[in-house]
């Protein structure tokens, strides 16, 4: 296991950061970990890597204790803090390597350091100065420098806050790549990227873990489903909504509706009974996904 927490407690003087929260994170996973501003995702990423200690509870990274075993714990976690600390006077491949120093890479450290800027794609800027560079290439560096020893877990805390969305695009291609042969545990406010990366969410509220499983599951276990529905001929939105289990209706375009209803499989028959009561046709229905955005407000408003 890569990741284990139990019953992980951070408190500020009175106030609960993180409140007894408990997961695991398997081998080889890539993890959304998501929460409003406040919930306690760096809190728990901080504990993690060893920036703060917690509480109470207990928490380990590939078997090592991160209180008792810290330093082994460090070594095995690659780390991306949200506000990447970089030393902007110096150029890439040179601060590069004197990371890797302080890692203690030893011999290797120039093999590791060329193939970590070929594949974060920093390939054309190593010869500048950090300063010099956009920030979607300055989170390339620290992309670069977090797998430079080679870490079993990597911990991305808003790797791509503040970038423009073809840096977003680019950033999300180097984490998805590096997440095919490790463990990523990332927290972001960008759905999208979760939906495009992620094969598992934990959603954390108020110090609490409020949801733990993949996003199809997320979405399906909503109270609520959502059908399109495209008759022939327009159709009354009063009649659609006395039919039971239709909650609301919303029409979107010519004879089109959109329909949310407590029980999507009933309804199908009664759709069905509806069309022929009306002398109508359904031409097309289809039930909609759940966005990955709505289930996180229901979770955490």
């Amino acid at each position: 296991m890569s990741i284990q927490v139990s019953r992980l407690t951070k408190i500020y003087d009175h106030q609960v950061a993180v409140n007894a929260i408990s997961f695991e994170i398997p081998d080889g996973q890539v993890v959304g970990f998501l929460g409003p501003n406040g919930a306690g995702k760096s809190t728990t990423m901080k504990i993690l890597t060893g920036f703060i200690s917690a509480t109470s509870g207990t928490a380990s990274v590939c078997g090592y204790d991160v209180s008792n075993q810290s330093k082994e714990a460090r070594g095995a976690i690659g780390y991306l803090p949200e506000h990447n600390p970089l030393y902007l006077e110096m150029y890439v491949r040179e601060y590069l390597r004197f990371m890797g120093e302080l890692s203690g890479i030893g011999k290797q450290i120039r093999e590791r350091v060329e193939e970590m800027i070929e594949r974060t794609g920093l390939t054309r800027e190593s010869k500048k100065k950090i300063a010099a560079l956009s920030k979607g290439y300055r989170q390339r560096v620290g992309l670069a420098q977090a797998l430079l020893h080679n870490p079993q877990v990597l911990i991305l805390d808003e790797p791509t806050s503040g970038l423009d969305p073809n840096q977003v695009i680019e950033i999300r291609n180097i984490i998805r790549e590096i997440g095919k042969d490790r463990t990523v545990m990332l927290s972001t406010h960008i759905m999208q990227e979760v939906e495009a990366m992620c094969d598992r969410v934990i959603i954390i509220n108020k110090g609490n873990i409020v949801a733990d499983d993949t996003v199809t599951n997320l979405r399906r276990q909503n109270s609520e489903s959502r059908l399109t529905v495209r008759f022939k001929k327009p159709v009354s939105v009063q009649k659609l909504k006395a039919i039971k289990g239709i909650t609301s209706v919303e029409e979107v375009g010519a004879s089109t509706y959109k329909l949310s209803c407590s029980d999507p499989e009933g309804i199908q028959e009664a759709l069905f009974n509806f069309a022929v009561s009306e002398s109508n046709i359904i031409l097309k229905q289809k039930e909609d996904e759940l966005s990955l955005e709505n289930v996180f407000r229901q979770y955490t408003r």
